[in-house]
C-alpha cells in the first residue's frame, strides 16, 4: 500500500493525475483547499491538495475497490510483522513496524470513505453538508420500485430544489452580504430587463458606504438610459420611489450587512419597510463556506425575503451549495449568475438544469 499527496488547480486535473500515475485503484482518503504562492500570503491561489492510497498489486476498478478491506490487509501485515520480531531482537525492524502501524493510524483517522458507501462519498465530494446528505439517503429510502440508485438519486435531489421564475414586476429588492455581487447582479437585471424586455426600468441604491459602488451604479443605469436615484435615508426613499411611479419596475439595491449584526439589519430594515413589498431576494454566493450558509440565511430572515439569488457559479467547479442555500433558506431559487458580463451572465435554471450542476454531471464553463 502506499498513500500520495496531490496538488492540482481542480479536482478534475487531480484525479487525471492519481489515475495515471497510480491507475484506477487509487482511493481517495481526504481532500481540502490550501493556499499556494503569494507574497507574504497576499494574492495566494486555491489549490486542492488530495490525500490518495492504492495497493499496487490490486488491479480493480476503483468503483469495486473496498477501502475497510485494504485497511484490514495492512492490519494484518502490521500482525504478522509484529510476530517475527518476538523472535528478532533488531532496532531497524521494530522502528520499521512502528512506522507501519503509524501509518495506519493516520489512514483510519484521515479517511473519510472508512463505514461509508459509494454515494455518501459522491455527495460529500459534491460539498454537499451532512444534513442535506441525510436528508437524501432518507427521502431516498422511501422510493420503491426497480429504480437504480443514481435515478433515485436524480428524483430525491430534482423534488428538493424549488425554482421560481415569476415575472418581476413593481418594487425589487436585493440583500446579502457584503462581497456576494449584489451591485453586478442588479446591473444584469436591469439591463436584461430595459434591453431585452423593453420594460421601463428604476434604478435607486442605498449602498452609499462602499467606495464606488454608488458609481458602478450611475454608469450602467447612463448607458442603458434609466432613471438613477441615491438614497441616504428613508424620506430620500419615499421621494426617489414617487419620482418613479410611471416605472414597470424597480429595482433596489442596498447596502451589504453582516448577517450578525442585528443592529445593522434591523436600520436596512426600515428602508425595506418603507417599500411596501414581498418581492424581496436574498443574494448569496456559491462559493460561501458550509458552515457561513445557516448563519447569513437565518441572519437576513428577518428581512422576510422570499427568493435567493446564487451568484459565482463560474468560480467553483462543485455545486453542492446550491442544495445547502435552498435546504437553509427553504426558499425557491429565482436566478443564478454565471460570470460577469452584463446583462448576459444570469440565468433563470430550472431545477433539472441545477440537479446536474449538483451532481456534477454539468459544470458552468
Amino acid at each position: 500500500m502506499i498513500v500520495r499527496k496531490y496538488k492540482a488547480r481542480n479536482m478534475h486535473e487531480a484525479i487525471l493525475k492519481i489515475r495515471r500515475e497510480l491507475g484506477k485503484d487509487a482511493v481517495i482518503i481526504s481532500q481540502r483547499k490550501i493556499r499556494k504562492g503569494g507574497l507574504l500570503g497576499l494574492f495566494s491561489q486555491k489549490i486542492f491538495e488530495v490525500t490518495v492510497t492504492a495497493d499496487n498489486s490490486d488491479t480493480r476498478d476503483i468503483n469495486d475497490y473496498d477501502t475497510t478491506e485494504s485497511i484490514e490487509a495492512f492490519k494484518k501485515a502490521v500482525k504478522h510483522k509484529t510476530h517475527d520480531l518476538e523472535r528478532i531482537n533488531n532496532e531497524d525492524i521494530i522502528k520499521e513496524v512502528k512506522d507501519m502501524r503509524n501509518m495506519l493510524n493516520n489512514v483510519m483517522q484521515n479517511s473519510i470513505g472508512i463505514g461509508k458507501s459509494k454515494l455518501q462519498l459522491k455527495l460529500e465530494n459534491s460539498d454537499l453538508n451532512t444534513s442535506v446528505i441525510n436528508n437524501i439517503m432518507r427521502e431516498m429510502s422511501t422510493i420503491t420500485g426497480d429504480l437504480e440508485d443514481r435515478e433515485k438519486l436524480r428524483l430525491v435531489v430534482q423534488n428538493m430544489i424549488r425554482v421560481d421564475h415569476r415575472k418581476l414586476d413593481k418594487t425589487v429588492v436585493l440583500v446579502g452580504p457584503t462581497g456576494v455581487g449584489k451591485t453586478t447582479t442588479i446591473a444584469k437585471l436591469a439591463g436584461k430587463m430595459a434591453l431585452v424586455e423593453n420594460k421601463k426600468v428604476g434604478l435607486i441604491t442605498i449602498d452609499t458606504y462602499r467606495i464606488g459602488a454608488v458609481e458602478q451604479l450611475r454608469t450602467y443605469a447612463d448607458i442603458i438610459n434609466i432613471p438613477f436615484k441615491v438614497v441616504l435615508n428613508v424620506k430620500d426613499m419615499e421621494k426617489a420611489i414617487e419620482s418613479m411611479e410611471d416605472c414597470d419596475v424597480i429595482l433596489v439595491d442596498t447596502t451589504g450587512r453582516s448577517s450578525k449584526n442585528k443592529m445593522q439589519i434591523s436600520e436596512l430594515r426600515t428602508f425595506i419597510n418603507k417599500l411596501n413589498t414581498d418581492n424581496i431576494h436574498l443574494v448569496i454566493s456559491c462559493t460561501t463556506k458550509n458552515s457561513d450558509i445557516d448563519v447569513i440565511v437565518n441572519g437576513y430572515k428577518q428581512l422576510n425575503y422570499n427568493n435567493v439569488i446564487i451568484t459565482k457559479l463560474d468560480e467553483t467547479c462543485t455545486y453542492g451549495s446550491i442544495l445547502n442555500i435552498e435546504n437553509s433558506s427553504s426558499k425557491p431559487i429565482s436566478f443564478v449568475t454565471t460570470g460577469q458580463n452584463v446583462p448576459e451572465d444570469i440565468k433563470c435554471m430550472d431545477s433539472d438544469e441545477l440537479t446536474k450542476l449538483v451532481l456534477g454531471e454539468d459544470i458552468i464553463c
